[in-house]
């Protein structure tokens, strides 16, 4: 297991580097899911497909779950933040969710994130945060104290750890509910201990269709910042401003979220939403060298567009988290 700096402004969640549970040694070739026209050759739709850098790669039609893109699309890989994607929506599925409901930050949250040199929200110990803000914490500047806050929050048990165990155990809950049979958690925000916490493309696309149909999942990740104040444990006020990750928003037209991930084992990863006219597209990108470019290619593919060419990524103020 490697190890990691202690928390920075620009830390990235990095997990074990244990071996990539995989199906296959070798990756599979890139296939559009598009048939051929009428007279032409098998091979035409294929040849339209793009290359990208990633490992695993899938997209589909959020109406129609229609696959688009598919490359490596069941073997099993390592998530990293892309994690808490499914953190996110196991809170907004509890019933009766109070967004408003006020949780105060543990001085545990902020030993966390040093101890394992993660992305951070900076939550301070004692502030009074509401669980829409914990949300957006956790998902723009991929804070694995935010998470770990609504995993000790939304779990049942009489200690931190039963806790965040019994919340874990709602993901993989959430999971099996889904038919997904290659993805399991044994973490709230993609820091693996044991590198049990995997999942494939074509999985993962599913969990994010599964809560991108949540309204206030897909204002929290569309969001490029956000600002809130809370109640400081001084008695004073605080102000918090966090910023997305997500640099394919504001750079791709039409992106709509959702969440990117880097680990040591997992590599690069993004998951990805965008929508053009009627269209709306979810795709997933693990272990790319160039996810931003390989996402904008899939998505060209599937808008029948030829914008990731020329496309700009925006650019993070410094200060913003890195994942």
């Amino acid at each position: 297991m490697s190890t990691h700096p202690g928390v920075r402004r620009s830390a990235v969640i990095a997990l074990s580097a244990g071996a990539l549970l995989s199906v296959s040694a070798l990756s599979a070739p890139a296939q559009a899911a598009t048939a051929a026209p009428k007279g032409a050759p098998a091979a035409t739709a294929a040849a339209a497909a793009p290359t990208v850098s990633a490992k695993g790669a899938f997209l589909l039609n959020n109406t129609s779950s229609a696959t688009v893109y598919s490359k490596a699309a069941d073997t099993r890989r390592q998530m990293a933040s892309t994690t808490k994607i499914m953190t996110a929506a196991v809170v907004l599925s509890t019933k009766d969710v109070d967004l408003n409901r006020k949780v105060t930050v543990k001085q545990a949250y902020r030993d966390y994130v040093v101890k394992e040199g993660a992305s951070t929200a900076d939550l301070r110990t004692g502030d009074k945060v509401t669980v829409r803000q914990l949300l957006y914490g956790t998902m723009l500047p991929s804070g694995c104290d935010a998470a770990y806050a609504l995993a000790d929050t939304y779990g049942t048990g009489s200690t931190v750890a039963a806790r965040t165990k019994s919340f874990i155990a709602k993901m993989n809950a959430k999971a099996k509910e889904l038919k997904l049979t290659n993805t399991k958690f044994d973490s709230f925000d993609g820091i693996s201990g044991g590198g049990n916490n995997y999942t494939t493309p074509r999985d993962l696309a599913k969990i994010a269709q599964y809560a991108m149909k949540n309204a206030n999942f897909r204002a929290v990740v569309k969001a490029t910042s956000y600002k809130a104040t809370a109640p400081a444990a001084n008695g004073g006020t605080r102000t918090y401003t966090w910023y997305n990750t997500n640099q394919l928003l504001g750079s791709y037209s039409g992106a709509i979220g959702i969440k990117t991930g880097t680990g040591t084992a997992a590599g690069p990863c993004l998951v990805f939403a965008a929508t053009r006219g009627s269209k709306t597209l979810v795709g997933v990108i693990l272990n790319g060298s160039d996810r931003y470019k390989d996402a904008a290619k899939i998505l060209d593919h599937g808008f029948g567009a030829s914008t990731a060419k020329t496309m700009k990524l925006r650019t993070l103020p410094s200060n913003a988290q890195r994942d």
